[in-house]
């Protein structure tokens, strides 16, 4: 039970920091108003209103009894109420006291006074929303009623709406401040995180500056610093690799040089092939290893660009399936690079090629499928590793050094997307790639 509360509460609760500190900053404060707001209704307010309206219909009951009683001077008692108390008192003869038509029970004024007249046990009418600044009440008496204009104030504390004001402004105002820290100090989390995007999908990175609270500070820092350690074993494997790929060309081409004395066709053949194996092994694990990090994003249209690689194979059977337009913001030779890899696999190891894009849900899908011999299930994932070679149907020639496929995994993560295989409908291997838009 309190696992399900939890996750309940959990999906509940907002998932942006900013807006789990303005919670955590604004909850006390509304509570603590709402607190006081309710305190002060019900032991000042309320009751000092009760009290104030029960003064005033003992005063409508004592004007009725004096009137009542003393059959003199029931002009005078009516101007001595209206000089003192500011009654404005109106007999009404021979008149029917009106009926209430619409009782406002969610009013204080009405509830109080309402009580207060049936406890008298009076016949009466009030009507207290029809005038600003007085109330109309009407109170049988013999074959007509007394009418009572009397001032709202003899009902109501008019300090409400100030102790309202006062109370509403400091907390909006409290709150109205809060925002705008709380937006000071998410905003380096903010840049941090979005600098840690870009440096993770593999674009260039300016200097970061940390800023914001210390342990942000301590955050940015590291982040910067291993940002430079990144950058500069990449430079180091990069110059490590061209010194490797100089050493290794220059045996390799007085080999090809020793090989023209050799007569035995046989034996010739078999080193040259040997040559050429170690010289593609080489190209490609320099191009695997290359630092992606020297591109710069571009924006370009990847319907187009899927034309144009499709172009240069110049065969009939790659088939495309795509809409007419889609730009994308990346490594524009290195989606070139990915996708190329993945037609020669499938041109590789089957005879027709099918290319699907689309975009759904701010995502860009690319699927190549091939009707090959395709891969079992359970090597899907060390495929991915480099050198890696399947020693079954898939593994029909030597030219393949186990590459292609991690480096176009390589090039999709570096652009924070993601790649899947899975089993074609024609019958050979389906790649789909997943890449934000």
């Amino acid at each position: 039970m309190f696992y399900g509360l939890s996750k309940l509460i959990k999906r509940i609760l907002p998932k942006q920091l900013f807006y789990r500190g303005l919670l955590i900053v604004a909850t006390p404060i509304i509570i603590l108003q709402v607190t006081i707001s309710l305190v002060f209704f019900d032991s000042l307010w309320i009751k000092t209103n009760k009290g104030m309206t029960k003064a005033l219909v003992s005063e409508v009951r004592t004007f009725i009894d004096a009137y009542d009683n003393d059959q003199n001077n029931k002009d005078y008692i009516i101007v001595m109420f209206k000089d003192y108390l500011q009654f404005n008192i109106k007999y009404e003869e021979n008149k029917k006291i009106p009926k209430i038509k619409k009782e406002r029970w969610f009013s204080p004024i009405d509830r109080s006074l309402r009580r207060e007249l049936k406890s008298q046990n009076l016949t009466f009418f009030y009507d207290t929303s029809s005038y600003v600044n007085l109330i109309d009440l009407k109170i049988k008496y013999k074959d007509g009623y007394f009418q009572f204009f009397i001032p709202r104030e003899r009902l109501t504390n008019s300090s409400v709406r100030l102790f309202a004001l006062w109370i509403t402004i400091p907390a909006l105002l409290m709150i109205g401040i809060a925002i705008i820290f709380l937006k000071n100090q998410t905003r380096p989390i903010i840049k941090l995180a979005e600098a840690s995007e870009r440096f993770g999908r593999g674009e260039s990175v300016e200097e970061y500056s940390p800023s914001g609270a210390l342990e942000i500070r301590k955050a940015g820092y590291e982040f910067e610093r291993m940002r430079k350690r990144i950058l500069r074993h990449l430079n180091q494997r990069s110059e490590m690799l061209s010194g490797i790929s100089h050493d290794l060309r220059t045996p390799l081409t007085r080999i090809k040089l020793q090989m023209e004395i050799i007569k035995d066709e046989e034996i010739k053949k078999k080193l040259s092939d040997d040559i050429d194996e170690m010289e593609k092994m080489l190209n490609e694990y320099l191009q695997f290893s290359k630092s992606t990090f020297t591109e710069k994003n571009e924006k370009f249209d990847i319907s187009e660009l899927i034309k144009i690689i499709v172009k240069k194979y110049n065969l009939e059977n790659i088939f495309i399936k795509q809409s007419e337009k889609n730009i994308f913001t990346g490594r524009k030779s290195l989606i070139h690079r990915c996708l190329s890899n993945l037609i020669d696999n499938s041109l590789k190891y089957g005879k027709n090629v099918t290319i699907n894009q689309y975009v759904s849900k701010k995502k860009l899908t690319l699927l190549v499928e091939d009707d090959g011999p395709g891969i079992p299930e359970s090597e899907y994932d060390n495929v991915f590793k480099p050198f890696y070679k399947i020693d079954k149907s898939r593994n029909k020639t030597k030219s393949s050094v186990g590459l292609g496929l991690s480096i176009a995994s390589d090039i999709v993560r570096s652009h924070g997307g993601n790649i899947e295989l899975d089993k074609s409908g024609m019958g050979g291997l389906k790649v789909k790639i997943s890449l934000p838009i």
